[in-house]
């Protein structure tokens, strides 16, 4: 088992490791924020999770946190550079930026930021794995280390489930329905990831939409044992916790910025 929280522990400060930056000027972090959501962006669409226009990330703005940046409606997730980001006011007023606001986008992520004050990011696209499993309205089940991540930390969201979340009461709904955890399940339509950071969102994200492709294959194969209960909550424990999820992604974003400079376009 990969435990994280290893590489966090005391003996080990000697050790160069990469952590989360801290700003003391909100212009700065901003444009970390909006760097980080652009390549996150670039990773979704990299790794095939794109379907039409859907699909759509968010952080929270540092200095605004009624507001937040989320890419453009009808825009390539594999093209979206830091500049195409528009900034959005949970009216749904876009703020920043010439381009229009997904209304399906704006629903749910404003109702998710105005629910969870926690929650710095927000991730949600029709990746198609996720959209299978979501069809199921089950949790994901722990039968391998990577699901245990999150585990007794999602849900199954069913209200309005298959429909075009477009109205407030809708998104509503759903905000009420992930409650306290990382990540809702939404029946019929698919996953959504919270997190305290853009990376963090994204990878909750990734391994989601991986564990409901490793299960739908297991599944179409026999009846896959499960992880023992203790055994789960032990795993995530070590692999759960927010810092874990932000590293966790930082391979993929090391990636498409040595691939993909221009997102910082």
């Amino acid at each position: 088992m990969t435990d994280i929280t290893s590489a966090f522990r005391p003996e080990q400060q000697d050790l160069e490791l990469a952590l989360p930056l801290r700003f003391d000027d909100p212009a700065d972090e901003r444009e970390h924020r909006k760097q980080r959501l652009a390549g996150a962006c670039r990773v979704f669409g990299r790794l095939g999770f794109a379907e039409g226009v859907a699909g759509h990330i968010t952080v929270r703005d540092p200095e605004f946190p009624d507001m937040f940046w989320v890419n453009p409606f009808g825009m390539s997730f594999r093209h979206v550079k830091v500049s195409d980001l528009i900034l959005v006011d949970h009216e749904g007023t876009v703020r920043h930026g010439r381009r229009p606001v997904n209304k399906a986008g704006f629903v749910i992520h404003s109702a998710i930021h105005h629910a969870r004050p926690d929650v710095v990011a927000a991730c949600h696209a029709h990746a198609v794995h996720g959209k299978a499993w979501s069809s199921l309205g089950r949790v994901l089940d722990p039968i391998t280390q990577d699901a245990c991540a999150l585990y007794e930390n999602h849900v199954v969201v069913r209200d309005g489930a298959g429909a075009v979340v477009i109205e407030e009461d809708s998104g509503r709904l759903l905000a009420e329905g992930l409650g306290n955890k990382r990540a809702a399940i939404h029946q019929n339509h698919g996953v959504f990831t919270v997190g305290e950071s853009v990376d963090e969102a994204a990878w909750w994200f990734i391994s989601m939409e991986r564990s409901a492709q490793a299960q739908l294959l297991a599944e179409a194969a026999g009846t896959p044992r499960l992880i023992s209960p203790e055994a789960a909550r032990h795993t995530r424990e070590q692999t759960g916790f927010p810092l874990a999820g932000w590293f966790s992604f930082q391979p993929l974003w090391d990636e498409i910025v040595r691939t993909d400079p221009d997102l910082f376009g």
